[in-house]
């Protein structure tokens, strides 16, 4: 496979905010097509601001100083840190769309959650994949959170850099991902192997069950290796957010220590 030169254009659609230093500067530098405005607190003036309108005025998108009330009255309580970006929402991608993305990405790393029905655990693997590079998060269509108002709050800027694949069975994608070359890692408490015994440092999709219920059989199934985290407490599970972060984090390190 040929080395990734960024994700594929993907066509957006509705509207969403994202907001804070970070998130705003990346959606700034990576995609400055997508940001239709940008809000400023009139009480912040230090080099990151300026960096972000710097970057702003340079890609002709509005910038606008307003009352610190006017971002609480928008985004509540969340830490905003005085910025807001309104941009147009990465739309989610098809199968279709995940297996193009493919084509052009160097030792892809794919996400899989099989049925996470809280909002919250979606939006912090979104964050945590973003930061581990992995290409695309993917759930199914049916008995699963998509992207939510929450979803986006908790990403804190991830659903608008790290795509959603939204898949209608996802045994099927699950099948066609090794046909593309990629291995199936899955997560399981009881599996005999620990994650850093598994090779992660090829393609590699990563999945991950439903809260409490865990794999379906149908998805165990089609993993070609069953893995499972180290746990020296007395808890019997890990939160899925959690778990999907550590088997990021153990890809990763292995990927760095291969490099």
């Amino acid at each position: 496979m040929r080395e990734a030169r960024g994700r594929p254009a993907v066509e957006a659609r509705g509207a969403a905010s994202v907001y804070g230093l970070h998130a705003v500067r990346i959606m700034l530098e990576r995609h400055p097509e997508r940001v239709s405005a940008i809000r400023l607190s009139e009480r912040r003036e230090d080099p990151r601001i300026r960096r972000i309108e710097e970057l702003a005025r340079a890609a002709g998108v509005p910038v606008q100083r307003v009352d610190a009330q006017v971002l609480r009255q928008k985004l509540g309580e969340a830490a905003h840190q005085g910025v807001l970006a309104e941009i147009s929402a990465l739309a989610p991608w098809s199968e279709d769309q995940l297996l193009s993305a493919l084509q052009s990405a160097r030792q892809p790393l794919l996400l899989a959650l099989d049925g996470v029905q809280d909002p919250h655990n979606l939006g912090a693997c979104l964050r945590t994949a973003d930061a581990c590079g992995a290409l695309a998060v993917i759930v199914p269509r049916d008995r699963a959170v998509h992207l939510t108002p929450a979803v986006r709050k908790v990403a804190a800027g991830a659903a608008e850099t790290t795509p959603l694949a939204v898949v209608t069975n996802l045994a099927r994608t699950l099948k066609l991902l090794k046909e593309a070359g990629l291995w199936v890692i899955g997560a399981d408490a009881a599996a005999p192997a620990r994650a850093d015994e598994a090779d992660l440092t090829g393609p590699r999709v990563l999945v991950l069950g439903a809260e409490g219920a865990g794999l379906r059989q149908l998805t165990r199934q089609s993993c070609d290796v069953l893995v499972r985290l180290p746990q020296l407490g007395v808890l019997e599970s890990l939160n899925v957010s959690v778990a999907a972060g550590m088997l990021l984090y153990e890809a990763v390190r292995q990927r760095a220590q291969g490099a």
